[in-house]
Formats: structure tokens, C-alpha cells, sequence
């Protein structure tokens, strides 16, 4: 039997999930999880290199853990953790510091792009695609799903594991593939349907649908989507009929209809109206489930806190030996 894929992927506690996360990628990792060995990461400590409201970050940090496994990520399936609660990822990355060149940090498009809008740049600021480089290869991670715009930063992960291994002659590390997401659903922002459903538009009301929001706010968002002038309910190649299409397809993509299907539920519909509340009923039917597991969990700290301590254990068990070998390799001398 072949030995199943690692795959690592690192999520910061930084606002809510958005119904484009979930179509587009939560809820394939939860029906896929069985398939490889998954790590999911709460990277509370990428957070810090920007200011943060102590209490709103370990709210945060609770939240996103609690959501996504009300999402249906299984701990007894899938390693989920907090990255702060496994300290070989902040102590490995030092190790990675001292070989790895400062230019190639220095060059980072994301890097580049922050730092020229602070007026007083953080360490951690340039620091931080190393502790990601870390988190990945620590864990032997075959892949690391990312979009486009992170793609650079598991480039970087691999340049920093083939040259430890060819500084120490070694093939200790695994070199990771970046996994461009495979998009579920592309789902677009319902105030602009030419823009991708953004995380950092999220508070926009009326923008994007969080998981967490009420059935009211989810109906009000859906009502106000921007729409054409038309009324015939059909999927369309047409850029006007982007609106249309995006409350098409997000249905589409939670019945798991065709387009005829999808088509044919809406035949008797009056007009965009009767389209708006139909996906918004089956978008808060969807996501009420979600909430439900999600508020027990919140409600219920010590099984929260069993979960994720389960996951961190599970993941000291991998990373602290790799990084324990790491310091032997580099000439640390371990305590007996």
C-alpha cells in the first residue's frame, strides 16, 4: 500500500471563515481527510507580527479552532492544533535562522509589500516565513495547499530545506510541494460580483456570508446581492450576469446539482427576488448545523481545551524529535 501524502496546512486566527473559505476549501479538506495524514495548524504566533488585542487573539485562537471542528474536522482523523501549545516550531526556527540567508527574506513579495506601508517594521515581520517554513517541514509534509499569493513563502520552505540538507549532506528533510487550492466553489462577493468573497472584506457588511453570522444578517446580505436587470434564472457566460451566476453557483455548489437541476429548481421562481431567498434558505440550513456544534464547543471550555491538547500532543510527537535530530545534526550537544 502506498504511504499516504503529509499535508500540512497553517490558518491564522485572524477573523471569521467566509462561505467562500468553506465551499472553496474547508469542506473538501473534512471529505478528504481520511485520504492523507493531515496536520491543520492554528498559527497564533505568525499573528504577532503585526500589533494584537491580547484578549480579541486568544478569543480568536479559540474560535477558528472551535469552527473548524464543528466544520467536521475530525481529531481523531486529523491533527488539529495551536501552534503556540508545540514549542519545537518556535525553537526550530531559530535553527532555521542561523542558515538561512537574510536576502532571501528580504526579497519576499508580501514582505516588500507590508513593510513599505509601517512607518517601524517588526522583526517578526521578515522573520516569519522561516517559523513557516518550520511548521511545514518539521512534519515531513509532502504538501502544503496554498493560494497563489502564498505560494513564494513553500518556496521559500524548500530552499530552506535543501540547503540544510546540502550543508549537512543529508536528505533530513523533506522538500514540500506547494498545492495550488483547487477552488470548490469559486464564490464571488455579493456586493461585487467580479471580486473573489474576501477574508479582509469580510466586515463589509452586505460583502460576504461569515459562518457564524445570524440567519437574519445571511437573508439581509443575500437580498441586497447585486444582481442585472434581467429576470430569466440561468446560468450565463455574459460579465452583466455575474451576479446571477455566483447565487447559481454557490447553490449549485452545496446540492451538488447540475447546472440543469439548479436551473430547474428556480423554473417557477417570479424573479431574482425568489432566487435570493431560495440560496439564503439553504445557505442558513447549511451553515445551522455548523453553529450549533460550534457554540457547544465554545460553551464547553474543557472539551475544547481536551481537543486541542489531544492535537498538540499528537503533533510534539512528530516535530520535537525532528527538531531534537535537527540540533544533533547541527552540533548541539542534548541533554542526557
Amino acid at each position: 500500500m502506498d504511504k499516504k501524502k503529509i499535508v500540512f496546512s497553517g490558518i491564522q486566527p485572524t477573523g471569521n471563515i467566509h462561505l467562500g473559505n468553506y465551499l472553496g476549501a474547508v469542506r473538501n479538506w473534512v471529505r478528504e481527510q481520511a485520504e492523507k495524514v493531515n496536520y491543520f495548524c492554528i498559527v497564533d504566533l505568525h499573528s504577532l507580527t503585526v500589533p494584537q488585542d491580547p484578549d480579541n487573539l486568544r478569543f480568536q485562537t479559540r474560535s477558528l479552532a472551535a469552527l473548524y471542528l464543528a466544520c467536521g474536522i475530525d481529531p481523531e482523523v486529523s491533527t488539529i492544533f495551536i501552534q503556540s501549545h508545540v514549542t519545537a516550531h518556535a525553537e526550530g526556527c531559530w535553527l532555521l535562522n542561523c542558515i538561512t540567508p537574510l536576502g532571501w527574506l528580504q526579497r519576499m513579495t508580501q514582505f516588500k509589500d507590508k513593510s513599505a506601508k509601517q512607518e517601524s517594521v517588526l522583526t517578526g515581520l521578515l522573520d516569519y516565513p522561516v517559523l513557516m517554513a518550520g511548521d511545514i517541514i518539521f512534519y515531513d509534509a509532502d504538501e502544503v495547499p496554498v493560494g497563489e499569493d502564498q505560494k513564494q513563502h513553500v518556496e521559500l520552505a524548500r530552499d530552506i530545506a535543501q540547503r540544510f540538507n546540502a550543508l549537512y549532506e543529508t536528505d533530513f528533510f523533506v522538500v514540500p510541494q506547494p498545492v495550488i487550492s483547487k477552488v470548490g466553489a469559486r464564490v464571488m462577493g455579493l456586493d461585487d460580483p467580479t471580486v473573489k468573497m474576501s477574508k479582509s472584506l469580510s466586515d463589509k457588511r452586505g460583502h460576504a456570508i461569515r459562518l457564524l453570522d445570524e440567519p437574519d444578517e445571511i437573508m439581509y446580505s443575500f437580498k441586497r446581492a447585486v444582481t442585472d436587470s434581467g429576470r430569466e434564472i440561468r446560468f450565463s457566460d455574459e460579465p452583466e450576469r455575474a451576479g446571477v451566476n455566483n447565487l447559481l453557483g454557490i447553490y449549485q455548489a452545496i446540492t451538488g446539482k447540475d447546472k440543469t437541476a439548479v436551473e430547474a429548481d428556480f423554473a417557477g421562481a417570479r424573479g431574482y427576488g425568489d432566487l435570493k431567498v431560495g440560496v439564503a434558505e439553504l445557505v442558513i440550513e447549511t451553515l445551522r448545523p455548523i453553529q450549533a456544534r460550534y457554540k457547544e464547543l465554545m460553551d464547553d471550555a474543557a472539551e475544547l481545551d481536551r481537543l486541542l491538547a489531544h492535537g498538540a500532543q499528537q503533533a510534539r510527537a512528530v516535530s520535537q524529535p525532528k527538531v531534537d535530530e535537527m540540533k544533533r545534526i547541527m552540533g548541539l550537544v542534548l541533554p542526557g
